[in-house]
This record gives structure tokens, C-alpha cells and sequence, in this order.
């Protein structure tokens, strides 16, 4: 399946502040696997990865403070985009010295700082740029800052059943609030056959955002057919940002308790024919992660078989939760 990447870390950090003698206090986890593989299309050259993931313990030297990210990139320059934000993003927070004062202002910060640097960078990000869907574990609180259309999702025991919570929501011209936001930046909001004539472009018949009608509504220019993104929001993108693609993270917070099983983070390629509730169902199938992350990707990557002639490049990380 191409997978290119693939850790295990079944112990936990050690603590940072010279004091072996002292209790630690309780993670919010005890095993985390990562499965990363990259696209293919059939008839064409290979090509890169263009996601990446960071996952930072002991962020700042606290041992109660933790990163995790994929970044999904996209555009010529995608995976340069996806890895410099990837590195920039995690170095921002582990700098800021009111990361525990203000986790919410750390965040939205660090993702600001982390898109002007990238367009002062000398990577072209025009027409590049990527995704990033994070999840900061401050003890037993996680904070969820997501740009794009990737996805966090936590599975809660209730009773007898597992329920999928969904951390994050995709952003996207199908959400109305989004719809609306580019709008009023100057965006064309069009499908790419509305956008090449082949349907009216005054009707707007795009279904929802589950459907697998393979034509979403895209963000164009006013008077051209470009940049054509299925997202609006996001990380580079310097085109994009002028019709309202901007790189302010929505955040969500949540506060753990003991029915709190695992939470994933994953890019677009494994949702886009998988549901939240089908990929914590099938997490919670095994016992092991890495065999959860390998079930979720191999079946991901059928899926997209079955449906195009392509596979996206699929990331997930899984991380239990301890109780």
C-alpha cells in the first residue's frame, strides 16, 4: 500500500524536570500510532507524500503538555508547504511563554505567524499550500485548532456503545457560515462544471458534503479558473487568501473524562469515503493501534480505488486514552 511511514511508542515520556523522586502526574495517553502513505494514480508517475505529521511530547519540557498534527498538503509545492508549517507551527507554541496562560490566543497565534512565515519563505506558495488539523493536550484538556478540510474525532464510551465525536468540522464551501464568509471576499463558489459551462452555474445542485457526486463547489477568482480549492481555509495559499482562504484556526476544547476512549487525527484521504463513525468503529476493533491505523488505511485506500481512478494521500494517528 506504499506506506512510508510507520512508529509505535508504547512508554511514557519521561519527565523533564530532574526530579525522579517525585510522582508525575496521569497523560491523557498511553499509545499513539501514526500511518502515513502517499497517493497513486493509476497511469502516472509516482509521486511524493505530500502530508506530513508532527507529534511533540513534553511540549515546552512540561510532561503534561502534547502536539499532535497532520498536514495535508496541496499544490506544486504541497509537501514543502505541509512540512514547513508542520516544523514552524509546533516551534511557535513550544516558544510561547503564554501557551498555558492562554492556550486558545497561543494557538490562533501560531497559526497566523506560521502563514506569514511561510509567504515570507522561499517557498512558492501562490498555488501551495496545506491543511492542519492539531490537537494540544494541556492534562486532561484538549484544545482542537483546525484549517482545512482534515479531521480530529474522538471515540466516547456510552453504555454498551461507542459514539464518534467529531473535534473538528471540515471547512468547506458546502458549510453555509463558510459560504457565505468567501462570498463576501470575492470568490466564485462553482463547481468545475459550472466553472467550464457544462451546468448552470445560478443553480447550486451540489448535493452535501457526504454525497459522492466527485464534483464539490470550489473557490475561483472573479475573472479566472483558479485557484479552484474545495476548502476555505488553510495554510499558504497566497491566491487563495485574497477570495477568503484564510489561515485562522477554528478551535474547539474539550475536557477528558474516564468515557473517553482514543482520539484520531486524520487527513482528508481517509475521510473522504469513510465516516467519523466508521473509523472509530473500526479503531475500536483492535486492541492495537498500529493494526487499527493499518485496517483504516488499507481500507481507505479501497475505497478510493473503488470509486476513482486515484487514491489521496492518507494519514492517521491514533492516540488511546488513558483512564
Amino acid at each position: 500500500m506504499g506506506c512510508v511511514h510507520g512508529k509505535c511508542c508504547t512508554r511514557y515520556p519521561s519527565s523533564s524536570d530532574g526530579d525522579s523522586g517525585r510522582r508525575r502526574e496521569k497523560r491523557p495517553y498511553k499509545c499513539k500510532h501514526i500511518l502515513t502513505q502517499r497517493s497513486l494514480e493509476l497511469d502516472t508517475v509516482e509521486r511524493e507524500n505530500q502530508d506530513s505529521f508532527c507529534i511533540k511530547t513534553q511540549l515546552q519540557g512540561n510532561p503534561n503538555i502534547h502536539f499532535f498534527g497532520v498536514f495535508d498538503g496541496h499544490g506544486q509545492y504541497g509537501a514543502e508547504c505541509s512540512n514547513f508549517v508542520k516544523d514552524r507551527l509546533v516551534e511557535r507554541l513550544a516558544n510561547d511563554t503564554t501557551l498555558l496562560d492562554d492556550p486558545l490566543k497561543a494557538y490562533n497565534s501560531a497559526f497566523l505567524a506560521t502563514n506569514s512565515e511561510l509567504h515570507d519563505s522561499e517557498i512558492d506558495d501562490t498555488m501551495s499550500g496545506t491543511t492542519a488539523i492539531t490537537v494540544l493536550v494541556v492534562g486532561d484538556t484538549l484544545y482542537v485548532a483546525n484549517v482545512g478540510d482534515s479531521r480530529a474525532v474522538i471515540a466516547v464510551k456510552d453504555g454498551d456503545r461507542i459514539l464518534a465525536e467529531d473535534l473538528s468540522e471540515d471547512q468547506t464551501p458546502f458549510r453555509k457560515d463558510e459560504y457565505e464568509r468567501v462570498k463576501l471576499c470575492g470568490a466564485r463558489v462553482l463547481s468545475v462544471d459550472q466553472v467550464e459551462g457544462l451546468k448552470d452555474p445560478n443553480i447550486q445542485n451540489w448535493g452535501d458534503e457526504y454525497s459522492q457526486g466527485g464534483d464539490p463547489p470550489r473557490l475561483w477568482v472573479p475573472d479566472g479558473m483558479y485557484p479552484g480549492t474545495a476548502f476555505t481555509r488553510s495554510v499558504g495559499d497566497s491566491t487563495a487568501e485574497k477570495i477568503g482562504v484564510i489561515a485562522v484556526p477554528e478551535i474547539s476544547v474539550v475536557r477528558l473524562t474516564r468515557n473517553h476512549l482514543f482520539f484520531v487525527v486524520a487527513s482528508d484521504g481517509v475521510f473522504e469515503f469513510l465516516s467519523s463513525r466508521t473509523v472509530v468503529n473500526m479503531a475500536a476493533e483492535y486492541a492495537d493501534p498500529r493494526d487499527a491505523c493499518a485496517a483504516i488505511a488499507g481500507e481507505s485506500y479501497k475505497l478510493w480505488l473503488d470509486n476513482e481512478n486515484r487514491t489521496d494521500d492518507i494519514t492517521i494517528i491514533i492516540v488511546q486514552i488513558k483512564g
